[in-house]
């Protein structure tokens, strides 16, 4: 990033785009410690690891994001059918 951040800074920003904006119902995010088989038939098609992000350095922004590929696929796929 141009700026020097935080992980809370990212993270509020993330969650901001899942509640408002182009992201919203598209992209999740998510504060509990949960692991793969906890997304398993989760229907959003991203899901942010909120635990996971990571700054370093100040300017260099690592987040994870969780996904089905069945079934968030699958919902966005019909999504995009019916626009």
């Amino acid at each position: 990033v141009k700026k020097p951040t935080t992980v809370e800074e990212v993270n509020a920003a993330l969650k901001a785009t899942t509640i408002s904006g182009p992201l919203k119902g598209i992209l999740g995010c998510e504060t509990k410690s949960l692991v793969s088989t906890d997304y398993t038939n989760n229907t959003m098609p991203s899901i942010v690891d909120a635990l996971s992000t990571q700054v370093i350095d100040g300017t260099m922004v690592k987040i994870c994001v969780w996904y089905d590929n069945e079934a968030g696929y699958s919902k966005r796929m019909a999504e995009l059918c019916q626009s």
